[in-house]
């Protein structure tokens, strides 16, 4: 098992036929991924490399081939609007990869899609890979940006608002031995769709499973939220990392939710309290797998 995407996963890519889109969406055919559809208004009717059809809405898309998630690759003025187009057409899995997108706009997304069937992954994420068990890890299910041959198949599961740290600690496990179940980076802006805590959730009921690595940084509180709910209700191993230890405070770092507003939002708070709740913390990025095989006892 994995958790959100699998090798059956049906993808569709709005922003298709854009630069970045386009090229990412070639690498995820490349990887395996079941790349059903593309969408971009205007240009129904055709193919994406010769196999894959184009349509002019989220919804004919859906209609025509079943795709149950979709890849957002818009330019932020229009980003919102593309997440709200995928979740009316029932799509199950929006994965927004677009940075920079307003707040007010997250703000009515993050309204509208209260109550939806509709899981939002990012914006301003790399997305999410589950390696297949193919060569190379081929044949598994890869959405967003992140590079594929890092990856392979096993029991460890990612989490991450940072996509660079994501990789970092893929490439650590693999290169160890150690593969993954699903890697999810989680986007750094202040208003997403999916946490930390949403995530952990969905690792410790996949038997798969077996243990986890959150990567968290400066700003808000979910790392925190998530490392006392673990405490409670988590019994896998996990390894943590927070990034911003040298941010000064009142200084946005890097991703726009990466701000210190408050007591709990230091790296050192966080770190403390993540240790408090059991979970064994890196102290630098080059230390996370190694961490978390430590606390497993590999």
């Amino acid at each position: 098992m994995s958790i959100l995407v699998d090798e059956n996963t049906k993808l569709l890519v709005q922003g298709i036929t854009g630069s970045f889109g386009a090229r990412h969406a070639s690498l995820s055919l490349a990887y395996g991924t079941k790349l059903v559809a593309g969408v971009t208004p205007g240009k129904g009717g055709q193919k994406f490399e010769d196999v894959v059809p184009i349509f002019d809405t989220v919804s004919q898309a859906v209609n025509e081939t079943g795709a149950t998630a979709s890849a957002i690759f818009v330019p932020p003025p229009f980003a919102a609007d593309a997440i709200l187009e995928a979740a009316d057409a029932g799509v199950e899995l929006i994965v927004c990869i677009t940075e920079g997108i307003p707040v007010m706009d997250m703000m009515r997304v993050k309204d509208a899609l209260r109550g939806s069937k509709s899981r939002l992954i990012g914006p301003n994420c790399p997305g999410l890979v589950t390696p297949g068990r193919g060569e190379k890890s081929h044949g598994g299910c890869r959405i967003g940006i992140a590079p594929g041959y890092i990856h392979k198949r096993g029991n460890v599961g990612v989490v991450s608002r940072s996509g660079t740290l994501t990789y970092e600690a893929v490439w650590q496990l693999t290169q160890l031995g150690y593969g993954q179940s699903t890697c999810v980076g989680i986007g750094g802006d202040p208003i997403n769709g999916t946490n930390h805590l949403d995530v952990l959730e969905m690792f410790n009921n996949d038997p798969e499973t077996e243990a986890i690595i959150m990567i968290g940084e400066i700003g808000g509180s979910a790392e925190v939220d998530a490392a006392r709910w673990a405490k409670e209700n988590c019994k896998k191993p996990i390894a943590g990392f927070i990034a911003g230890a040298t941010a000064p405070p009142g200084r946005r770092m890097g991703h726009a939710g990466a701000i210190v507003g408050g007591e709990e939002d230091t790296a050192q708070a966080k770190k403390r309290i993540l240790a408090e709740c059991g979970i064994a913390v890196a102290e630098t990025p080059s230390d996370m797998a190694k961490t978390l095989l430590e606390r497993w006892g590999k």
